[in-house]
């Protein structure tokens, strides 16, 4: 294997609602054999009741504390990490440092589901919640990066599936059966290298 990490950005992955980072194992584990330096933490609590503001300054507090402030990244959401990652990107200053950032089965226009529960995270995730139009409002501010999106048609957590494609950005439709083996199925783990690997955007389109 040939070790190219110190030509990559460090990748930070983050998780999604009742999971926590060793979801990751595979993933990290693929990535890292290809020569990339992988990065996670829990985001706590977990379960929602926190709001995803909230847990995006939990990233924001992580990347500070891990690298050095001129130090590029690359993001990984799965699920409502997707969220979480965009705030941070959006709202928490990540326009300039993260360079890539891809989802997979993000509710970026909410999902159906999270009417199951009343918790602030949640309420969060509803299709036309104030916090889903909030990160629509601009969401062109992500042409400014390498954005991927990576979903399936058979998810049934995201609903519709969908709502996790979105109006810019790559996209990727993959032939996955249920949302829980996303982040571990071989597909999945090859359209992730293959998006971490695209060529960054040339800082003259950035002002467009």
């Amino acid at each position: 294997m040939t070790n190219n990490s110190n030509t990559r950005n460090p990748v930070l992955l983050v998780h999604g609602i009742i999971r926590t980072s060793a979801i990751f194992h595979r993933m990290s584990t693929f990535l890292s054999d290809r020569g990339w330096s992988t990065y996670s933490f829990n985001l706590k609590p977990n379960n929602g009741s926190l709001g995803l503001n909230q847990l995006a300054a939990q990233v924001a507090d992580y990347i500070d504390q891990t690298f050095a402030p001129d130090q590029p990244l690359d993001l990984v959401g799965l699920s409502m990490g997707g969220l979480v990652t965009r705030y941070y990107v959006q709202r928490l200053g990540g326009i300039d440092r993260v360079q890539r950032l891809i989802t997979i089965s993000a509710p970026h226009q909410g999902t159906q589901m999270a009417y199951l529960s009343s918790r602030l995270g949640c309420v969060q995730m509803r299709p036309g919640s104030p916090f889903i139009a909030d990160l629509a409002r601009d969401v062109e501010m992500l042409e400014r990066l390498n954005f991927t999106s990576i979903w399936t048609p058979w998810d049934f957590i995201i609903v519709p599936a969908q709502s996790s494609q979105m109006p810019i950005g790559r996209e990727v439709k993959l032939s996955v059966f249920i949302h829980s083996r996303m982040v571990r199925n071989t597909k999945t783990l090859h359209a992730v290298a293959a998006a971490l690997s695209e060529p960054l955007i040339p800082p003259l389109l950035h002002s467009r």
